[in-house]
Parts: structure tokens; C-alpha cells; sequence
């Protein structure tokens, strides 16, 4: 597994790529934003550590870069940053970061969040179509449409309509949700929730469309099939 590393401090970028070649990935370097974005297109590795805060382009808009061009969009990413602030840490995930890491941080807990990353990846892509009740997600292509047409979702509404049409009819707490959508080890407000299912319901429902999100009251969200 080969890792790219984007961070401008040399101590750090050196900390970090001893640690993950001692766990046998291999790494690159990069410094800036402009050279991670050359290096992920002369050869995109398998997941990136990204720092937030870097020279020339900011961490945020390589992760945003990535996640629209098709050959980058499904290579993980784990965001470094210093700010510990839950708007913060919403704004990252928004930009399509797959986990989060506030400085300082034990190299330890960073390979096993890019161990746990990983597994995840591997899973989506192994993948065949998710199809239900009219909404398709190719999950290789990283698309998703409802009766032909294409809908164009943020990184995270995509993780959680993922999620909800895993279990169609099934009911998932904010809780759950945030468990599975942002992670464990992240603190999100539960009313996140709320937001990302109301800006993902703007997304699947057209004019006349039947709304495929069912809110329980008390309890949470279910995916509800069209046909259902």
C-alpha cells in the first residue's frame, strides 16, 4: 500500500513517513498543495494524509480537487489539522475527508485509522451497484441516480445515502448515523445529522418525486423504497 504524505512541516513529514514505512507502506512526500496535486496525478497512491493548513493550496481544496476528478475521487483521505473545532471538523468531512486527525496525535493512532480507513475503502470497491427503489449507486464510479437521472452528492450526503440503502426500512438513530457516517472517534453534534438529510433529500427528490427518507419521530431516519 503506498501512502502519500502532504505536510509542510519537515519534522512531521519525516515522524510520519518513519512510522509508516516501520508498518511496511510505502510513502511519498509532498510539501504543498500544488506538489500533492502533481503527485496524486503522476501517481495516485492508495490513501493520503493530508494536512489542513499548507502552502500554496490549503489541504480543504486538495481534498475538494480529488473528490471531482473521476481518476482521485475514491482514494481516501485523512485530514491533519490543529483546529479541534466541531465547525471545523464538519468543514473537512464536507470536503470529502474520510476521517480526522487533531494535532498533536500518537503515530500510532494514525496507522490505525488509516488501517481502519483502508478496510473501508476496500469494501466500497469491491462492491457491485447498490440499486433500490429506483435510486442507483455505482460505487466504483462513485455516482448515483434516481429513474436515469444524475444526482450530484456531497461527499458525506453520499456516505449516508450509502448507508440508509444498505438497510432499506431500517431505522437509525443520529447516533447510529454519526457512528457510521463520520466515524467513532469524531464528535459531531446529532443535530449534523438533521442537516446532511435534509440537504440529501434536496438532492433525490425532483418535482413530484415521493420523498424515499421516512423521519420516525424520536427515533431517527429510515430509507424507504419507492416502490416500499
Amino acid at each position: 500500500m503506498r501512502i502519500l504524505i502532504v505536510e509542510d512541516e519537515a519534522p512531521l513529514a519525516e515522524i510520519l513517513r518513519y512510522n509508516l514505512e516501520d508498518e511496511q507502506f510505502e510513502t511519498a512526500v509532498a510539501r504543498d498543495g500544488l506538489e500533492a496535486l502533481i503527485a496524486l496525478d503522476e501517481q495516485p497512491p492508495d490513501l493520503v494524509v493530508l494536512d489542513w493548513m499548507l502552502p500554496e493550496l490549503s489541504g480543504l481544496e486538495v481534498c475538494r480537487t480529488m473528490r471531482r476528478k473521476p481518476e482521485l475521487r475514491n482514494i481516501p483521505v485523512i485530514m491533519l489539522t490543529a483546529r479541534s473545532e466541531e465547525d471545523d471538523r464538519v468543514r473537512g468531512l464536507d470536503a470529502g475527508a474520510d476521517d480526522y486527525l487533531a494535532k498533536p496525535f500518537s503515530p500510532r493512532e494514525l496507522v490505525a485509522r488509516i488501517r481502519a480507513v483502508l478496510r473501508r475503502a476496500g469494501n466500497r470497491l469491491d462492491a457491485e451497484p447498490l440499486c433500490v427503489g429506483g435510486v442507483e449507486m455505482d460505487l466504483e464510479q462513485h455516482r448515483v441516480r434516481r429513474g436515469g437521472r444524475e444526482i450530484t452528492l456531497a461527499p458525506t450526503e453520499y456516505r449516508l445515502l450509502k448507508v440508509l440503502m444498505d438497510r432499506p426500512g431500517r431505522v437509525y438513530s443520529r447516533e447510529q448515523l454519526l457512528d457510521l457516517v463520520w466515524g467513532r472517534d469524531i464528535y459531531i453534534e446529532p443535530r449534523t445529522v438533521d442537516v446532511h438529510v435534509r440537504r440529501l433529500r434536496k438532492a433525490l427528490n425532483a418535482v413530484g418525486d415521493r420523498d424515499l427518507i421516512r423521519t420516525v419521530r424520536s427515533a431517527g431516519y429510515a430509507f424507504e423504497p419507492a416502490n416500499a
